[in-house]
């Protein structure tokens, strides 16, 4: 596949990403911004907080262990698999082409679901700060169809620009957390100094199994590195620097900010203070411990902090559509990029429109959307990522351990199989607090659930049909991509 080797430069009958155009830094800030740090800090810990208590901050280490393990498999086989379908390339080669494209449209659904509900969480802050600082109330969906717009445009732009406006929210977002824990930890917290969150014996009992099924969400779409792998400089020396880079800032700086809020209220109390007001329970702490305008301040970056929480995912789910449209698993349309910037053109356009759809259909029936959007949605998410990291575990194992044994047993066997076995169990915790995830019951869980499986089905369907009527293209699926230097997949010494 002939790529261009600047970004966004014109490349005459090339369809292929902008070459070149994301460094460490620029992949770094991109999926720690789809995280949405001070979003998850604000809006979702708090009931990470009510289900564990104390013992967040040392889970965040354990999650953080697991998906380092994790990542040594996934950055090993990303040597030989370099493609914007990353979990559909990596599963195709190890578990073959149905089962990889049973992950490609399980992927699709998950981050779709994941950025789309996103704008409910943006549209309900944006709402309230609008009505704060103006008086003037306007419905949610107002807001969200704006981001929808916003969203698209720096989408179209191509991935330079979405990079770099990335990186100045991110850095916004970390450096208010940063000021709120240094004004907890000057002010001495609600007391003594307490390092329990770290305690084996605080986070390892049983009554955190809800904690540990919900914790392991803050670490979604750290592995959308490889998703970049295109597009990036350096090859894949990039992507796994960049991967890591981010395991580690995700498991320690949320660790620290999280052990800070439980310093603030108190280990003893802050399950209970979680209970009391989930919502308002992080704001609480800014209100008390630092200077009126840096509260002011975080709320407005909730606003830029889910923003770049929906630029991050779009570009995502777009390279995922992008990629199954040039391996004909879906219309060939989606296969193509702008001449200029080398953004997936009909990809990003169609996934703008779901999002759209979506957004006028929920205020058109008047749905929540918090209950009803946010948390559907990132529960659809979050459960399909974690099926398709315990699938990349095994395709992992199964292609290593046949095609490049010369990796050692740590990378190809010991790391994933590990990674392999805690997913699993996350898996069963949070599909036995699925309502918890949801807030749902019985039926709309069922048909939740029902989506992901559909997806991963669906996508077999269609690798199956590719065989029967292109079998030659059926038999080059998860090819594309591009060629490292013989220097860059060299197989380290184990």
């Amino acid at each position: 596949m002939t790529m261009s080797t600047h970004p966004g430069t014109e490349h005459p009958g090339s369809n292929g990403l902008a070459a070149n155009a994301m460094g460490t830094k620029d992949l770094v800030f991109t999926v720690l911004a789809a995280l949405a740090p001070l979003t998850l800090i604000v809006a979702v810990a708090p009931l990470h907080f009510l289900k564990g208590g104390a013992a967040v901050p040392g889970a965040y280490l354990v999650a953080g262990l697991v998906m380092a393990l994790f990542a040594v498999g996934f950055m090993t086989m990303s040597r030989y698999v370099r493609n914007a379908g990353a979990f559909y390339a990596v599963i195709t080669r190890g578990l073959g082409r149905p089962a990889g494209s049973g992950a490609a449209t399980l992927a699709l659904l998950a981050y779709n679901t994941l950025q789309i509900s996103t704008y409910g969480a943006l549209g309900l802050y944006a709402a309230d700060t609008f009505d704060k600082y103006t008086g003037v109330s306007l419905p949610w969906w107002v807001f969200a169809l704006v981001a929808v717009v916003l969203v698209a445009w720096l989408g179209y732009r191509g991935i330079h620009t979405s990079a770099r406006i990335l990186g100045i929210l991110l850095v916004l977002e970390i450096a208010v957390l940063v000021v709120m824990a240094v004004c907890v930890l000057a002010k001495g917290g609600a007391g003594e100094t307490s390092f329990t969150s770290f305690s084996p014996a605080t986070v390892f009992t049983p009554s955190n199994a809800a904690m540990f099924a919900l914790v392991f969400g803050a670490f979604m779409g750290f592995e959308s590195t490889a998703i970049f792998s295109e597009e990036a400089r350096g090859g894949i020396r990039t992507v796994r620097r960049a991967t890591y880079v981010a395991v580690g800032f995700i498991a320690v700086f949320y660790a620290l900010i999280t052990w800070t809020i439980v310093q603030a209220v108190g280990a003893d109390g802050i399950a209970a203070a979680a209970g009391q007001d989930t919502a308002g329970l992080v704001i609480g702490v800014f209100d008390r411990y630092t200077p009126g305008g840096v509260s002011a301040v975080m709320q407005v970056l909730l606003l830029t902090s889910a923003f770049a929480a929906l630029l991050a995912l779009h570009n995502a789910a777009n390279r995922y559509l992008f990629a199954l449209g040039r391996e004909g698993l879906m219309p060939k349309a989606f296969g193509r990029t702008h001449p200029r910037t080398r953004a997936p053109l009909a990809a990003g356009a169609a996934q703008t429109a779901a999002a759209g759809v979506v957004v006028v259909l929920w205020a058109a029936f008047d749905l929540d959307p918090y209950l009803q959007l946010l948390l559907w949605g990132s529960a659809i998410g979050f459960l399909g990522i974690i099926v398709l990291w315990a699938l990349c575990c095994l395709a992992v194992i199964s292609y290593l351990r046949r095609n490049a044994p010369e990796a050692g047993l740590w990378r190809t066997l010991i790391a994933p199989g590990l990674s392999f076995a805690a997913l699993c169990v996350i898996l069963v915790l949070a599909l036995a607090n699925v309502s918890l995830l949801t807030g749902a019951g019985t039926v709309t869980n069922a048909v939740l659930l029902g989506l992901g499986v559909l997806a991963f089905a669906g996508g077999i369907a269609s690798a199956l049909s590719l065989r029967s009527r292109a079998p030659e293209r059926y038999a080059v699926l998860a090819e594309a991509g591009v060629d490292e230097p013989a220097e860059t997949v060299a197989v380290e010494p184990a």
